[in-house]
């Protein structure tokens, strides 16, 4: 069983984690799994067992004619192309990398229906996941958003016992930080060419923020980090989802 840190914010590293462990990885774009990358890692390098699904195809995040992609279609596949190419840098099976490409609303973000309730609950319920990853939900990218509703609609309604950890994005509102990740300067450089080869997402940051994916990212571990003495940190926030009495948050 997990457990929580009581007050202060924990190392991941100082857990006592039982092995092997079954991860799933909800993320709301191609490239959300990279956000996270450095914590992925230590999983990874632990044996455990590590899914990746991604919701969206985030084609809306591709500049017109970016690699020659101007449809929907073409700039989903290139999103995709580069989700699957960090992950096999990243060193995870091609098996384990999943599209759910669910159906949007018309603004483009995932709708909240039955159907893709059902899409996320088949998915989770093949692979019984003792942790699952997603952004934090008090986030104002709505993707986002939807996709912590989708899975905390299904987590109680299914009255699972699993753990959401929710990450720290650079769209998150506010959130608690019950568990980091302090990484230094050679981990850095590593997430950095992870998240390079989201070149799409690269290069529309430097067109339209002039600064890279990657310094973006790394931007929020480093403040994060000023805060619990590290030089970079990932941030996250704890739920328990139980079927005894439905509800979440610390024990």
């Amino acid at each position: 069983m997990l457990q929580l840190p009581v007050q202060d914010p924990l190392q991941l590293a100082q857990m006592e984690l039982p092995a092997p462990l079954t991860l799933v990885v909800l993320a709301p774009h191609p490239d959300d799994f990279d956000a996270i990358a450095v914590t992925l890692r230590y999983f990874h390098q632990r044996g455990d067992t590590i899914h990746l699904a991604v919701l969206t195809t985030g084609a809306s995040g591709v500049e017109d004619g970016y690699a020659d992609a101007y449809t929907a279609d073409d700039k989903a596949a290139l999103r995709e192309k580069e989700q699957a190419a960090s992950c096999a840098f990243f060193g995870l099976p091609p098996e384990r990398l999943s599209f759910l490409r669910l159906p949007p609303d018309e603004k483009g973000n995932p709708r909240l229906d039955e159907a893709n309730q059902l899409s996320i609950r088949d998915y989770l319920a093949a692979r019984q996941p003792d942790l699952v990853f997603m952004p934090h939900g008090n986030d104002s990218n709505v993707t986002h958003q939807r996709t912590y509703a989708l899975f905390r609609a299904v987590a109680l309604g299914e009255q699972w016992t699993v753990w959401a950890v929710l990450n720290q994005d650079a769209k998150t509102v506010a959130m608690r930080t019950d568990l980091y990740t302090p990484f230094g300067a050679d981990d850095a450089t590593w997430k950095a060419e992870l998240l390079r080869l989201h070149a799409s997402q690269h290069q529309r940051n430097l067109n339209t923020r002039a600064q890279g994916f990657d310094e973006r990212v790394l931007a929020v571990n480093r403040r994060t980090g000023q805060g619990l003495n590290a030089e970079y940190a990932e941030a996250f926030e704890l739920e328990r989802y139980a079927p005894e009495d439905e509800s979440t948050g610390k024990n």
